[in-house]
Formats: structure tokens, C-alpha cells, sequence
């Protein structure tokens, strides 16, 4: 495939589930201690830690929230402080709007947990706790973490049949990976000219397709796009759909999944470009089927990361190519 190493992206998805001795070993140390939890983060990194605020919301009396870092820091929640949790992602370790959060968090006298590869970052050396692997994505840390917080609260009986299942996501994930090479590689031929993407998503992978429209196509791309959740596409954005609306719409298995069939039953009626990319559509061979709505960030990312590997060679632009961002000075 494509820019793919399997090799190096099998490593990667297991060091992230070899995390979880130390992450058990954690919510251990703080059992009893949690009086909430923040997952604090920054454009893709506030968006891949929705899911997990959102498993929290919904699986949980503990309250749980994903926030913005840089407008939480202005204007906190007054329950923020003594007993928060505050839970950080970071690729480079080098985000100021993060790591000024982490210092902030810190100073209310939150317990602050982070998760990055790169050891000797302001964002590593700043945590309370840091766990480090080479994965470019945080879904297994991050479903561990929940997990087994979840766990130790009585909330969560069947953590350790699905702790020892991600285990398993490496390979699996290779042959999403594989199967979604095919409709990705259509999809970047066929619009690498398109000025205009409409995203839609909802549940635990509306994060990712806010992450995808923000952090891919207009950030690594420079393409125009809307993204909405599925659940308000019906209170404005419908009126943008024409017959060459170029729409990518990202289905999970969670209980949002009618939203999607909403949405997508109007946009095929009255557009002629529609494109999805479902998370059911892939076997996940031998993974507990009581678990598969858990992973659907996951697995949508790995699809869709097919998609960035072609859009960047039909469209002849590098993923790691910015005007501005870290470029100039904002």
C-alpha cells in the first residue's frame, strides 16, 4: 500500500496497548480519589479525546467532559480543581495552548495524566503521570484509561475480556487498513480538484470527523470544508447540499448510528457525490462483537488515514506542508 508500513504501524498500535499494566496500575494509585474527569486538548487533540469524554458521560455517574484547553483555562469550570482529573494527548509534545494547560491544571491542583512519544518534551516532563509508546493515535490509551477507571468503580464488569481483546487491534487494524485502501484511493482521484467537502459524523467519531475536516483536509490540505454532527445537519446545513456537494460521511456502531442513516437518506437524494466510509463494513475477525462500537474511532481513523496518503499524491501536497501554522508567529 501506499505510504504504509505495516511493520512500523503494527509497532506502533502495540506499544500503546502494552500501556496497560502501568495505566491499571494508575487508576489503582487514584481509586477514590477522582471527583471528575477533563480531557483537555487542542484541535486534533481535543477531538481524538471526545470519545472517551463522551464513553465517560454515558457509562458513568462521574462527571467527565472534553474541553477546549486554551478557553477552559479562561473561563474554567468552577468544579475544576482538588480531585479533577485532567487528561492530556500530544503527537510532538510541543503544543504551547497544551502545555500551558498542563502548568495551569497543575496549579488548581488537578492530578494531570498524559500520553505522547516524545520522552524529553515540555508536555512529558510537565505531567504527573506520562505514559509513553510510538503510536500516532491515543485510542487504545485513552479507552484503557476510561476503562479501567470505569472498572474500579463497578461500572465496567467486562474491562478485562476487553483490555485483553486490544491486544488483538494491530492486525486488525492492518486489514481495515488494506480494505479501505481501495475506496480511498478512488476517492482522492476523483476529487482532487473539488474546492469543497462537507464531513458529517456523530457519536464516539464525530471527534474524528472534526479532527479529519479541521486537521487533514484544511490544515494539511488547504481544502474547504463543513463539518457538522449528524444530529444538527438538519438545522442549517441541509441547505447546503446540491447535486455536486461533495459529502464524506463517517459511521460508527455506537447508538448515534440512526443520526447517520438520516443524514445520509437526504444527502443521496439530493446529491450525487456521497461518500462513506462505515465502520461496520469491516469483519474485525475474532474481536468480541460487544466491543465493536468502543473501537469505531479507531477504526475509522485507520480508514481514513488511506484517504490522507492519496489525496496527498494525486493532489501532489505534502501532509507536513503549513503556511502558517508553526510557521509564523500568531
Amino acid at each position: 500500500m501506499l505510504k504504509f508500513d505495516e511493520e512500523e504501524f503494527t509497532a506502533q498500535l502495540s506499544s500503546a496497548a502494552a500501556l496497560r499494566p502501568g495505566i491499571e496500575a494508575l487508576i489503582a494509585e487514584l481509586d477514590g480519589k477522582i471527583k471528575n474527569v477533563y480531557f483537555l486538548g487542542a484541535g486534533g487533540s481535543y477531538a481524538e479525546m471526545m470519545p472517551y469524554a463522551l464513553l465517560l458521560q454515558t457509562k458513568s455517574t462521574l462527571p467527565g467532559a472534553a474541553v477546549i484547553a486554551q478557553e477552559f483555562v479562561l473561563a474554567p469550570d468552577r468544579s475544576f480543581g482538588e480531585g479533577s482529573l485532567a487528561v492530556f494527548v500530544s503527537a510532538t509534545g510541543s503544543t504551547p495552548d497544551v502545555n500551558t494547560a498542563i502548568e495551569w491544571a497543575k496549579a488548581q491542583g488537578a492530578i494531570t495524566v498524559g500520553f505522547t512519544g516524545e520522552a524529553e518534551s515540555p508536555f512529558a516532563t510537565s505531567l504527573d503521570h506520562v505514559f509513553l509508546s510510538t503510536a500516532r493515535s491515543y485510542d487504545i490509551q485513552l479507552l484503557l484509561l476510561v476503562t479501567a477507571l470505569l472498572r474500579a468503580r463497578g461500572e465496567f464488569p467486562d474491562y478485562e475480556k476487553l483490555a485483553d481483546q486490544l491486544a488483538t487491534l494491530p492486525k486488525l487494524m492492518v486489514g481495515v487498513a488494506r480494505q479501505a485502501d481501495s475506496k480511498a484511493s478512488v476517492f482522492a482521484n476523483k476529487h482532487k480538484d473539488v474546492e469543497y467537502i462537507f464531513v458529517v459524523g456523530s457519536g464516539n467519531v464525530w471527534g474524528y470527523a472534526y479532527l479529519y475536516s479541521m486537521c487533514v483536509l484544511e490544515e494539511c490540505q488547504w481544502l474547504h470544508t463543513t463539518r457538522v454532527h449528524a444530529a444538527e445537519f438538519f438545522h442549517g446545513s441541509l441547505e447546503l447540499i446540491e447535486r455536486d456537494t461533495t459529502t464524506l460521511l463517517f459511521f460508527g456502531e455506537d447508538e448515534t448510528r440512526p443520526l447517520m442513516d438520516r443524514v445520509r437518506d437526504f444527502v443521496e437524494l439530493y446529491s450525487d457525490d456521497v461518500t462513506v466510509f462505515d465502520t461496520a463494513d469491516y469483519a474485525l475477525e475474532g474481536f468480541d462483537p460487544a466491543f465493536r462500537a468502543l473501537i469505531s474511532p479507531l477504526v475509522i481513523g485507520t480508514a481514513a488515514s488511506r484517504l490522507s496518503a492519496h489525496l496527498e499524491l494525486v493532489r501532489n501536497h505534502r501532509l507536513d506542508v503549513r503556511r502558517y501554522y508553526r510557521v509564523v508567529e500568531y
